[in-house]
C-alpha cells in the first residue's frame, strides 16, 4: 500500500502521532532515570544495582500485563489512552521530584514500576487498536511503519535525555529537570487520542465475564489458550523469547563495558542508543518486502540466526566499535522478530481476545529479559568483559531457531 497511502488514513496518521509523543515520552523518562541512577556522579552502580534499576523497567510490563489485557478488551480503548497518558504525565512529575531530591532505593524503585506499568495499558492499547484503523490486508505494513517509527522516536526521546542532561546537570537536580520533560509526551499522546469518537478502536465485542475482577484473572490463561491453539503465533513466542534473552544478557554487558571498560560513560550508551535506533529503522523499512519475497515464517528464522551472527561477531572481541556494530545488527534482527510476531498475533487472532494475547506477549518477553539480566548479574566481571556470557546470548539465539522451526513446521 505505501507509507503515502497509509498516512492518508486520517485514524491511522491520528494513531500513529499519539504513539509518537508516548514513546517520545517512555524513551525520554527511562533514559532520564538511567542516567540518574546509573551514570549520575552523586550515586554508584555495581552490576547488582543495574539489575536492579533494568527490574524496575521492565518488571511492570509483566505485572501489569494481565490486568491490561483483560481490560482492554472490556474497556473503551479510545478512554485507556487518554486516561492512562495523563495518569502517567502526573506519575512523571512525581518521580522526577523524588529524583531531584535525591531519594534512592525503595521509593525510585516503586514510583518507576508504577509509571513503567501504566505505560503498559498504552503501548498495549495502540498495538490492540491497530486493525481498527487500517484495511487487514495492510497489517504486516501499518504494524511496521507505526512500531519502527515509534520505536525510533523512543530513541530519539532518550537522546533528548543525553542533551538535557548535558544543559541541566549530572547531578540529582539536573537528572529531576530532565525526568520531568517526559510528561508533555504523556500529554500530547492523550491529546491525539482524545480526538477519536468513543468505540472508534474496539473492542467490538466482549467475550468475558459479567465481573471485572474475573475477567483480569482469566486474562493471561485466555491468552495463553488462544497463543496455543494458533501455531503461527506460538512460534514466534519462541522466537522472540530468544531474542529477549540474548538482548538482556547484551544490554547489562553493553553498560558495564560503556562504564567501566571504555569509559565512555552516558554519552558512549548514547551512541549505542543510536545505532539501535538505525537497526530499528533499517528493519522498519525492509521487513514488509523481506516477509513478501520469503514468507513471515523464514524472515523470522532469518532473523535469529542474523542475531546469532551479530552477537557472537560483533561481542566476543570486547571492543567499542564491535560492540556498537552488534548493537545495530541485534537491534535489526531483533526487530524483524517482533514485527513479524506482532503480525501474526494482529492477524491470526480475534479481536476479542487480541488484547489478551497482546499482555500475554508482553508478560512474557519482559520476564525472560528481567531474568536474564539478573542471572547475567550474578555472574558478569564488573567491567563487562565476560565472553562466557557472550557465548550464552549467542546460544539463545540459536536454541529459540531450533525452536521456532520445530513449533513452526506443521504450519510452513
Amino acid at each position: 500500500m505505501g507509507a503515502r497511502a497509509l498516512l492518508a488514513i486520517e485514524g491511522f496518521r491520528r494513531l500513529l502521532f499519539s504513539r509518537f509523543a508516548a514513546q517520545w515520552g517512555d524513551g525520554l523518562f527511562q533514559a532520564g532515570l538511567a542516567g540518574a541512577v546509573l551514570f549520575n556522579p552523586e550515586r554508584e552502580a555495581d552490576p547488582l544495582a543495574i539489575a536492579a534499576g533494568f527490574t524496575a523497567l521492565l518488571l511492570p510490563y509483566s505485572v501489569v500485563g494481565p490486568f491490561a489485557g483483560a481490560l482492554l478488551d472490556r474497556w473503551d480503548r479510545r478512554r485507556v489512552l487518554v486516561v492512562a497518558n495523563l495518569l502517567r504525565g502526573v506519575l512523571i512529575l512525581v518521580s522526577a521530584f523524588t529524583v531531584a531530591v535525591g531519594a534512592n532505593g525503595a521509593l525510585l524503585f516503586t514510583l518507576a514500576l508504577v509509571v513503567i506499568g501504566v505505560s503498559r495499558f498504552v503501548n498495549s492499547g495502540l498495538s490492540a487498536a491497530l486493525p481498527h484503523v487500517v484495511p487487514v490486508r495492510t497489517l504486516v505494513e501499518a504494524n511496521a511503519l507505526a512500531t519502527t517509527l515509534g520505536a525510533v522516536v523512543a530513541v530519539i526521546g532518550a537522546g533528548c535525555a543525553v542533551g538535557l542532561r548535558a544543559l541541566f546537570g549530572e547531578g540529582n537536580a539536573g537528572s529531576g529537570l530532565t525526568t520531568a520533560f517526559a510528561c508533555f509526551g504523556s500529554v500530547g499522546a492523550a491529546w491525539f487520542a482524545v480526538r477519536f469518537a468513543r468505540g472508534a478502536l474496539g473492542p467490538d465485542e466482549v467475550d468475558e465475564p459479567a465481573q471485572p475482577l474475573v475477567a483480569v484473572a482469566r486474562g493471561l490463561s485466555d491468552g495463553g489458550r488462544a497463543a496455543i491453539r494458533t501455531p503461527t503465533v506460538l512460534a514466534g513466542f519462541v522466537g522472540l523469547l530468544a531474542h529477549r534473552l540474548a538482548f538482556g544478557i547484551a544490554l547489562l554487558l553493553t553498560v558495564l563495558l560503556m562504564r567501566f571498560r571504555f569509559t565512555a560513560g552516558l554519552p558512549g550508551l548514547g551512541q549505542a542508543v543510536a545505532v539501535f535506533g538505525v537497526g530499528i529503522l533499517v528493519a522498519g523499512l525492509v521487513t514488509a518486502r523481506l516477509v513478501a519475497r520469503l514468507g513471515r515464517r523464514r524472515t523470522l528464522g532469518t532473523g535469529l540466526l542474523l542475531g546469532a551472527v551479530a552477537v557472537l561477531a560483533g561481542g566476543l572481541p570486547l571492543t567499542m566499535p564491535t560492540t556498537l556494530a552488534a548493537a545495530l545488527l541485534m537491534s535489526f534482527a531483533g526487530q524483524v522478530v517482533k514485527l513479524c510476531v506482532d503480525a501474526a498475533v494482529q492477524r491470526d487472532i480475534g479481536d476479542e481476545l487480541r488484547g489478551r494475547v497482546f499482555s500475554l506477549y508482553d508478560t512474557l518477553v519482559n520476564i525472560a529479559q528481567v531474568v536474564s539480566v539478573a542471572l547475567a548479574a550474578l555472574v558478569v566481571a564488573p567491567d563487562g568483559a565476560s565472553p562466557g556470557l557472550v557465548l550464552a546470548a549467542g546460544a539463545c539465539y540459536l536454541l529459540g531457531f531450533a525452536g521456532f522451526a520445530l513449533v513452526s513446521r506443521g504450519h510452513a
